[in-house]
């Protein structure tokens, strides 16, 4: 029987807080998301690898590191309203929803959003909320959101997203001029209509399609 408990301490030990991730409340999310849970049948014994792994439909699960590295980079305490854009799996949804109040998380592709929707709810995450719908634009009734986070690289940061954090708020989103290679950028929203971008790393994610994305 294989030891998932024990890998994903192993994971943690070497692959996040090993990589420089000090946050008690990612560390301790990482340690309570069972990731094998959110990955295709039979891919199990994959789980905890240092990788992003295909869950179908030409999509990814992230690798451990950079979920736990973009949860936190938007600096959550507890408490917050956040939205994640590529739901995916599911997987990073449950990570923050172990931190944040509430996760309201947007799929454009409906397999995908039914299934992540399925996994949370069998797992209990009641706090996460799943939208089948154009990412790009957001989730204008429920903003403002303490945080955003997005799964995929855009070309540059969607407008909608910008105006739905609260001032204070921090969007984390890979942004780029091609679909093949991102910086890893953190906005800041410090006024009405000031933003502050900082550089975080270099990365590598699935295209952000959708009205304020790529084209499909």
């Amino acid at each position: 029987m294989t030891d998932y408990p024990g890998q994903r301490e192993r994971m943690v030990r070497r692959q996040i807080a090993g990589r420089g991730v000090r946050s008690p409340k990612v560390l301790e999310a990482m340690r309570k998301v069972p990731r094998e849970r959110f990955l295709p049948q039979g891919q199990g014994v994959r789980a905890y690898d240092d990788a992003p792994l295909p869950i179908g439909d030409g999509q990814t699960i992230s690798q451990p590191y950079i979920v736990a590295y973009m949860t936190e980079a938007l600096a959550l305490e507890g408490g917050e309203k956040v939205l994640e854009i590529g739901t995916g799996s599911g997987y990073a949804a449950a990570v923050l929803a172990e931190i944040a109040a509430e996760v309201y998380t947007i799929e454009r592709i409906e397999a995908l959003a039914t299934m992540a929707s399925t996994v949370l709810d069998d797992l209990g995450y009641a706090n996460v909320h799943v939208r089948h719908a154009d990412g790009t634009l957001g989730w204008p009734e429920q903003a403002p959101f303490d945080g955003i986070v997005v799964t995929a690289g855009g070309p540059d940061v969607p407008d909608a997203l910008q105006y739905q954090l609260k001032i204070g708020g921090r969007l984390v989103i890979p942004v780029g001029k091609t679909t093949w290679y991102q910086q890893l950028v953190r906005v800041t929203r410090i006024g009405e209509a000031e933003f502050r971008t900082e550089d975080l790393l270099p990365v590598r994610f699935v295209p952000l399609i959708g009205e304020e994305g790529w084209a499909s």
